[in-house]
């Protein structure tokens, strides 16, 4: 429909450009319009909307885009094909150990699963174009909530009492009649009527005009419930900022201090306890296996307060909060949640104690401490020095047959030192240590040394020389600091979704001319109780009317 250029009303009111109904009378301002018997469009009261200008500049094409109900259903359809999409295949934050997605997707699904790879999908919430969609959405949502209530609020601010007799006839409900009373009298008692039905009554001065209105605050549901959505939208966008989510593992031995990653937080595992199953207590299918009854890490929380970034002190840290973590018991601060996860009963290497021999003199020089992780990086043990070029925690071949490691844990530790002293090279030679005899003998230590494994051998004598764990936890640590923000959301959505369908905005205008009487009467929905008001204030005031025959419309809305 095109909207008229010259907006001004036979009643000589001046309407924005792309009114559609008169803001003071409600008088059709369309040829088209005027000619129909057809109910009136009352969504906005028919008043312009910035999306209805004809002449269009680019950033109003921009807006009516976003403006538009059938883009905002487009958008959220495609975000949830592309979030399914994302469930077909485990998503690569899913895996708490490190792996090459590159090859597990391959080898794992086939074909599929490198597909799945090579289109993102593995990767389908944190990646660029999903995040884009969310925008989009809220983008959407804002600007078709502006687009709308402000016209609204314009509409339902400027409301007039006296309406044009075609905007009251082409109400989805009507009646029309004649009075054989004082028209003031009546209007007043149609009105007390009215206010026992919980209406508000508006009256012409001269009485002859009367507008009843109730629950209009519901008209604003829609609005609310998208602010809701937009705080949603927001709160899951804002996950993506660095320190506002986290879903990690963490593996501490017993008695070892890990630092919390990103983070000024370091966790310590003081100790861990687990408690199994009795065979009595275990149906007879599962007597003689292990079955955890209870498990417990009892924790300590610092923060480092000084040295924290400096890889040559350690840094100072401050205790902050202590816990015993169990199942659904987390140590929480800070938004920081450390849950019980998993543990390991196998014993942990943490450190050896390790001596030097010389095999030309017989000479034996150490002990010297050899952390597993942390190591120091120069070691003077008589006339030899050591020098560590590199250590491997898990020590392994890569396809390319240079070393490398599988993980951070020290499942197959191995140390590379550069070695100089009496015999040797000036510049020192390489020599790779294993400090578990089973990796000694799978990598065949001797024969990597080669000659200079005739030369020294880097060894410990006795088992009291060797640190182990006897248990090892796995803790899971979250941080959403997004999490409130999302319950504000959805209380904002709720409450526009209770607001917008159980109470209905409904509207009666009325005016008496002489004898006549001309009422419209409009809601956005329940048109039988919309009638049924209608026809119960005419009764109070004697005119019978059955409530069916007051519809012009409405009866299917």
């Amino acid at each position: 429909m095109l909207v008229p250029e010259n907006t001004k009303c036979e009643c000589g009111h001046h309407n924005s450009v792309g009114t559609v109904l008169c803001e003071y009378c409600g008088k059709p301002l369309h040829q088209d319009l005027q000619k129909s018997d057809e109910p009136l469009e009352m969504r906005y009261d028919g008043v312009a909307r910035r999306s209805q200008k004809s002449n269009p500049s680019y950033i109003d094409r921009v807006w009516n885009f976003f403006s538009s109900v059938k883009i905002a259903i487009y958008l959220i359809v495609i975000t949830f094909l592309t979030a399914m999409l994302g469930t077909i295949y485990p998503q690569e934050s899913s895996f708490i150990n490190n792996f090459d997605p590159s090859t597990y997707y391959r080898e794992t699904y086939g074909t599929m699963g490198h597909l799945y790879y090579v289109l993102g999908l593995s990767h389908t919430y944190e990646s660029w174009w999903f995040i884009g969609l969310l925008v989009m959405i809220g983008t959407s949502l804002v600007i078709c909530s502006l687009d709308r209530v402000l016209p609204l609020y314009r509409a339902l601010n400027k409301q007039q009492i006296r309406k044009h007799h075609q905007f009251l006839l082409r109400q989805k409900a009507v009646y029309k009649g004649t009075l054989n009373q004082d028209a003031a009298e009546w209007v007043s008692q149609y009105g007390d009527a009215l206010k026992k039905k919980g209406y508000r009554i508006h009256r012409e001065e001269s009485g002859t005009a009367l507008l009843a209105e109730k629950n209009r605050f519901s008209r604003w549901g829609p609005y609310i419930n998208h602010i809701g959505l937009i705080l949603f939208l927001l709160a899951i966008v804002a996950r993506a900022i660095p320190g506002w989510q986290m879903d990690a593992y963490i593996t501490i031995p017993d008695g070892d201090t890990v630092q919390i990653k990103d983070t000024n937080y370091y966790v310590k595992n003081e100790k861990f306890n687990v408690e199994f199953y009795a065979d009595d207590e275990l149906p007879e299918q599962l007597q003689g296996k292990a079955r955890a009854k209870k498990y417990l890490t009892e924790a300590v929380m610092y923060k480092c307060v000084s040295d924290c970034g400096n890889p040559l002190k350690e840094p100072v840290l401050e205790e902050v909060k202590r816990h015993d973590i169990i199942v659904n018991s987390p140590l929480s601060h800070d938004g920081i949640k450390l849950f019980q996860f998993d543990f390991n009963l196998n014993p942990r290497l943490n450190a050896v104690n390790p001596v030097l021999e010389d095999k030309t003199t017989g000479e034996i020089y150490g002990p010297f401490y050899l952390p597993m992780k942390d190591a120091e990086l120069h070691y003077e043990l008589g006339p030899f020095t050591l020098d560590l070029y590199a250590n491997y925690m898990e020590f392994a071949l890569g396809s390319d047959g240079k070393p490398t490691t599988l993980s951070r844990d020290p499942n197959a530790p191995a140390f590379v030192f550069t070695v100089k002293g009496p015999g040797l090279h000036p510049d020192g030679e390489p020599y790779i240590y294993f400090p578990m005899q089973k990796d000694k003998v799978r990598f065949a230590q001797d024969t990597i040394n080669r000659d200079l494994a005739e030369r020294i051998e880097i060894r410990v004598d006795g088992m009291e020389n060797v640190d182990f764990s006897e248990a090892t936890t796995v803790l899971n640590v979250r941080v959403d600091r997004a999490v409130p923000y999302l319950w504000v959301g959805a209380v904002f959505s709720m409450l526009g979704l209770i607001m917008g369908s159980y109470w209905q905005h409904r509207r009666i205008w009325l005016r008496v001319d002489g004898a006549e009487v001309v009422l419209g009467a409009h809601t956005n929905k329940n048109w039988f109780g919309m009638r049924s008001d209608v026809a119960f204030g005419l009764k109070k005031t004697g005119i019978e009317v059955d409530p069916k025959s007051l519809d012009n419309g409405g009866k299917n809305a």
